[in-house]
């Protein structure tokens, strides 16, 4: 660290209670179940994500699983 902290003694203000606005745990615990799965992938597909992955700063794996999910929603409904 460049810069130790420095506290002052200057008065904070008036302080004001807001409602609690995050979601419990279990909301925040995904809905789905999840099954690990071994998968070959071409080369070009995997940089592919991966290059979406980082423009998103996202992981690869969950714009394929998201991906994957959509088409299975999709052929649920047709």
């Amino acid at each position: 660290m460049s810069d130790a902290i420095r506290y002052s003694d200057e008065p904070v203000g008036e302080i004001q209670l807001i409602a609690d606005f995050l979601p419990s745990p279990s909301e925040l615990a995904l809905k789905t179940n999840k099954t690990k799965v071994t998968l070959s992938l071409t080369s070009e597909s995997v940089a592919y994500f991966k290059e979406v992955a980082r423009e998103h700063h996202m992981q690869y794996q969950k714009i394929i699983r998201q991906l994957l999910d959509e088409y299975v929603a999709h052929q649920k409904r047709h």
